[in-house]
């Protein structure tokens, strides 16, 4: 573990030298590059410098411990200081296992109403203005690249792009089935219904996490619909792009025109084709992955949102929450807290 502590805190100090340079600080990429590599490194390197600044007043205390005048004080401070040293050791633990590359990107995010009708759709709307709340108060931004609306409310299907600081790293555990257990408006006898809405989150892939060949895309123009289906403008400005090696099909109509769409859907095309891709490889190591939180597995039922019971259950790590209403306002820190503090503790055990 020191060796590599070691060695973060020579390349940072490395990093920080370099970044005094004239040549790089006239480098605007360069620069950018550097600067995310030594912030990305910052959190070990000043922990492990208080860690040592603990060490150094441990040895000078020892070599007190005897003094008449000062011993006592001498062993105060040694035990203080050990216990500090215990606690900044578990602290390096936890900084030293690697991080999801994807962690501090943007994120492509797809709600569907799945099984239960009008009432699923209805719940995929709920789920999203939940997703929606959560944003603002983390300060997200979302956009909508496209969406259908249910007949009774709701989404069949909206798809968003999530912007903003470290929007993967929280929401990544979020794909799978959501049940809602509740009396829908669309039940006429009282009866409460078992519903599902899926959830996908992907992380939004740059030019140089994925490469899609041209002359594998079918790209269709049309012209964009509002609610109901009614025609909102007289131009084909809405896109469906067909990647054809894999029949993955997107569309986006959310745009005013026809470049901006085509952009929006090829970043979701690229996003779904870089998900294919690390289900494939989590499927290659199928243990690893039955072992993490968050699979992005569609028919993974990972939560319960009880209505009657004012009660939410995440089935992965059993947590219990009884404040459902809270929580579909927006209130999904405490959750999301459980999932990252359980999927910690997993790595450190190893698995």
């Amino acid at each position: 573990m020191f060796e590599r502590l070691d060695a973060i805190e020579s390349k940072y100090e490395e990093l920080t030298s370099e970044l005094t340079k004239p040549e790089i600080l006239g480098n605007y990429n360069q620069l950018k590059k550097l600067s995310k590599e030594q912030k990305d490194l910052e959190e070990t390197y000043l922990k492990y410098k208080e860690y040592k600044q603990i060490i150094s007043n441990i040895k000078e205390a020892q070599e007190l411990i005897n003094d008449a005048e000062m011993g006592e004080m001498a062993k105060l401070e040694i035990e203080e200081g050990n216990a500090k040293k215990e606690n900044l050791i578990k602290e390096l633990e936890i900084l030293l296992i690697p991080k999801d590359e994807n962690d501090d990107k943007d994120i492509i995010m797809e709600i569907r109403g799945a099984a239960g009708g009008d009432e699923a759709n209805i719940f995929a709307g709920d789920l999203f203005r939940m997703y929606s709340r959560y944003a603002d108060k983390n300060g997200w931004k979302i956009e909508i690249i496209d969406s259908e609306v249910g007949a009774a409310g709701g989404y069949t299907r909206i798809e968003t792009k999530v912007k903003g600081e470290n929007v993967y790293s929280k929401l990544k555990y979020e794909s799978g089935s959501h049940r809602v257990q509740r009396i829908p408006v669309t039940e006429a006898n009282g009866r409460i219904q078992t519903s599902t809405a899926t959830v996908l989150i992907m992380p939004e892939v740059e030019d140089v996490d994925i490469e899609i060949n041209p002359n594998d895309l079918r790209i269709d123009t049309y012209c964009a619909s509002g609610h109901g289906g009614q025609g909102v403008n007289t131009t084909p400005s809405a896109v469906r792009i067909t990647h054809l090696p894999t029949n993955t099909v997107v569309t986006c109509q959310n745009e005013r025109s026809q470049i901006q769409n085509k952009a929006q859907a090829m970043e979701v095309l690229k996003a779904r084709l870089y998900q294919k891709e690390q289900e494939r490889l989590d499927a290659e190591v199928g243990s690893e992955r039955r072992s993490r939180i968050g699979t992005g597995d569609r028919s993974e039922k990972i939560r319960t949102y009880n209505y009657p019971q004012n009660r939410v259950t995440d089935h992965r790590i059993g947590y219990t929450t009884n404040s459902l209403d809270r929580v579909m306002d927006g209130a999904l820190d405490d959750i999301i807290e459980a999932l990252i503090n359980e999927d910690l503790a997993r790595k450190l055990k190893g698995e």
